[in-house]
């Protein structure tokens, strides 16, 4: 009964969950805030960077000295053996002959590299700019899924109004049809001119189904973006932005660039590169030092046949050493030198991949600026040609109803209001957009 009890608990609240989630509409920061949690392109730089980490964390172990204890017993057989061990016990000679016989070993070991050109020490810090690399890394793909978010999101909110656009466009489309029947039945209008309203507004039907359509497909891209994998409905809050958003100011190139030098991840990530070199170099050079190294060990051994007991045996052969050595390179095979020539290069590479990221930065924040302006400008026309189509075609309609205008008139201004329509909502969704991509440039959050 409780187990029946517990099941349909569980149950329910499984429902719940699922219905909960359904319902819910995913904000900007939702989205991102779960992205970064499961995206699995984050989740593997992240593993990565806990690798990192490790060999960071076994490099600066190494500079202590390694312990080690070992025994080995082994049990051996001489089956021709002869004589063996006599012993005296109350007058009474006793001979043993023992064919089978065990030795045993015990030993502790140290050892320890005092010092070998701070190669050890140099690759501490090596691992360090790798761990500290690895860590970029992480914040250049967040960097790069917030981004493909925010463009997302924001096709999503244009292609949201496009089809209340659309649907509108259909109900003047049907308003125009069911008058044209109307101005049919009384002679004012042929069965022609009828059915290029009826095409009118078939292809309002077919933008709506195509703009739907692309309403859904950007809604799975994000949804994938997410990792999301259920089959529950996915949407998003379409929150509500003013034409004045779109004519904020837009920050200057100059600034986004400068602080985008300090703040971006891969311009940090590069030059770290330029210091691993540094570091590589350093390692490679000291190849052609000496290396000096110490051991010590105790250690001592017992077997079966010796007549002193095992006590005494560990006792009497306990021994112990200490002992140091030195290493110093004379030929080998050209090792180093490639080491430090590969190194050299290297730096160079790296020298021109930080040359290569600034300029890809410059060049990505330069692109959004230009949109940016370029689309407040058309945003700007797209206001005033919107105002004109408007009151052109409102006129148009009144003409048309008494008869002055004839049908290729009104369908003209209605095509035309409908394109100032669409060029106002992209205009203004692009400016907002690439606004927003400028301000993340500079180091503030996404706030679309």
């Amino acid at each position: 009964m409780k187990n029946m009890k517990r099941t349909t608990m569980t149950m329910l609240i499984l429902v719940f969950t699922i219905t909960v989630y359904g319902q819910k509409k995913w904000t900007l920061k939702d989205c991102i805030d779960y992205a970064m949690q499961n995206n699995i392109t984050l989740q593997q730089a992240r593993l990565k960077k806990q690798t990192a980490t490790e060999e960071r964390k076994q490099s600066q172990a190494a500079l202590f000295p390694s312990l080690t204890a070992s025994t080995n017993q082994s049990v051996g057989y001489r089956p021709w053996l002869a004589s063996g061990m006599t012993t005296v016990t109350n007058g009474t000679v006793n001979t043993k002959v023992n064919k089978t016989y065990y030795n045993g070993t015990y030993g502790i070991n140290a050892s320890w590299t005092v010092w070998n050109g701070n190669q050890n020490r140099n690759q501490v810090k090596l691992n360090e700019v790798t761990e500290e690399q690895a860590d970029l890394t992480i914040a250049e793909t967040a960097n790069s899924i917030q981004e493909k978010i925010a463009q997302l999101y924001v096709q999503i909110l244009y292609m949201d109004e496009a089809i209340k656009v659309n649907k509108e466009s259909l109900e003047t489309s049907k308003k125009n049809e069911e008058r044209g029947k109307v101005f049919v039945e009384v002679g004012k209008m042929s069965r022609a001119d009828l059915a290029q309203l009826s095409a009118q507004r078939a292809a309002d039907e077919y933008n709506i189904v195509e703009a739907e359509s692309n309403l859904a497909d950007y809604l799975l891209q994000l949804k994938q973006l997410l990792e999301i994998t259920s089959s529950e409905p996915f949407d998003i809050v379409i929150p509500t932005y003013s034409d004045e958003q779109a004519l904020a100011q837009i920050p200057s190139l100059i600034s986004v660039y400068e602080a985008a030098l300090t703040y971006r991840p891969e311009i940090r990530n590069s030059e770290l590169s330029l210091r691993s070199s540094d570091l590589q170099m350093k390692i490679a050079k000291a190849g052609h030092l000496p290396t000096i190294s110490m051991t010590s060990s105790i250690g001592t051994n017992t077997g079966s046949m010796n007549s002193t007991d095992w006590g005494n045996q560990m006792k009497t052969n306990f021994d112990a050493s200490v002992g140091a050595s030195v290493s110093v390179p004379i030929f080998d095979n050209r090792k180093t030198k490639t080491a430090i020539n590969k190194a050299k290069i290297q730096r160079e590479q790296a020298l021109l991949n930080i040359q290569d990221k600034q300029k890809q930065l410059y060049s990505t924040i330069e692109g959004y600026w230009l949109d940016a302006n370029t689309n407040q400008q058309k945003f700007i026309a797209a206001l005033s040609t919107l105002a004109s189509e408007q009151a052109s075609f409102d006129l148009v309609s009144e003409q048309f109803n008494v008869g002055l205008k004839n049908i290729v008139e009104l369908m003209s201004g209605k095509d035309k209001l409908l394109i100032a329509q669409q060029n106002k909502l992209q205009s203004k969704y692009m400016t907002i957009l690439n606004q927003q991509l400028l301000r993340f440039y500079k180091g503030e959050d996404m706030n679309i």
